[in-house]
């Protein structure tokens, strides 16, 4: 071989050595960005199980850093059982039991360092539906009962509190109700709050924030229902539908009923439920823009009828149930960490 086709040979060797190379880094590059688009901000960790019965339709409220599961459905029998969950050391502690009915279904809220209990369902009793109303005091360990609800003996309502007073409404009598009654702590007494007019429902979703509620979802005459409204204790404010329609700017429908519904770091969220079948479906509303995000799934299995819980820093699903198989996981939610399904 000559010199000039040595050098020419040379030449091209290295040519097609930098065009490897600069071909190598440019897929690197792209599978880079590829990767960071994929990442998603939403993590769901599980914590420690569950120390009782697995079940389903339970109450749920938190205290501190202490959150309560009371109540529900193990696919055998209506349970009246009371746990706290210490959040900050990731454990259960067996509490004295609701001295009320068993029952599956009912409500429940915190309001000043103690929570409350009320209404539901006991399918082996002549008057299924119930009314009765408990308080339930921490820091002795003690049930107390209050003046029953005002409104009908009902199951599947939602319950929340707003500053000092707590609030029931919706649910199922025999048919779907829309009704709102607001309970006073320091009177022990009922009161119709009017103004909502949203539609009837059952198996609706709840969740507050800074001492607004944010309610919508559920379920009438067999129809999810779509509209979504804010409550402050004093005026009912509908927001943009859950559905995707022409009438919003919004791209996305969420109707579902059963759903796992809970606040943190001022947004609201949910999750789970049933949506033609039950999902692991997860939202994000920012009350600021009135819109919500989807995020990564569950991680947890597919579920309906789970409860929550929501600190100051933390939030958990919990419990839950697939058809006639009763869940006894908790799972953390992390908004600001990226998803990982191998944690």
């Amino acid at each position: 071989m000559n010199k000039l086709n040595l050098m020419r040979k040379t030449n091209l060797i290295k040519k097609s050595s930098i065009l490897f190379l600069a071909t190598l880094l440019m897929s690197l590059f792209f599978v880079g960005c590829s990767d960071d688009d994929d990442d998603e901000y939403g993590n769901w960790v599980e914590s420690s199980a569950f120390n009782g019965d697995s079940r389903a339709n339970s109450v749920s409220f938190t205290i501190g850093d202490k959150g309560y599961l009371v109540t529900g459905y193990d696919g055998d029998d209506f349970l009246a059982d009371t746990w706290e969950y210490n959040s900050s050391e990731n454990y259960w502690i067996k509490k004295a039991d609701f001295p009320g009915v068993a029952r599956s279904s009912a409500v429940g809220f915190s309001i000043n360092g103690k929570g409350y209990l009320g209404t539901g369902f006991n399918s082996e009793l002549d008057e299924e539906e119930l009314k009765d109303f408990w308080e339930y005091d921490p820091t002795t360990d003690t049930w107390t009962q209050k003046a029953d609800f005002g409104g009908t003996a009902r199951y599947a309502a939602i319950g929340f509190s707003i500053g000092n007073d707590g609030y029931i409404g919706t649910g199922y009598d025999g048919s779907e109700q829309k009704d709102f009654w607001k309970y006073d702590v320091a009177s022990n007494t009922w009161e119709q709050s009017v103004g909502f007019s949203g539609q009837k429902r059952k198996d609706a979703s709840v969740f507050t924030i800074d001492d607004v509620a944010y309610i919508g979802l559920g379920i009438h005459n067999n129809a999810y229902e779509e509209d979504f409204y804010a409550f402050n204790g004093n005026t009912w404010t509908r927001l943009t539908d859950l559905d995707d329609d022409e009438d919003d700017d919004d791209d996305y429908s969420i109707l579902l009923s059963s759903g796992a519904a809970f606040s943190l770091d001022g947004k609201g969220y949910v999750t789970t439920g049933i949506a033609g079948s039950i999902n692991t479906n997860a939202w994000e509303y920012s009350p600021a823009t009135d819109t919500w995000e989807e995020l990564p799934v569950f991680e947890g299995s597919a579920r309906q009828n789970a409860s929550t819980f929501t600190f100051d820093t933390k939030a958990f699903v919990l419990m839950g149930r697939s058809g006639n198989y009763y869940f006894d996981d908790v799972w953390e939610f992390r908004p600001y960490e990226l998803e990982n399904e191998d944690d």
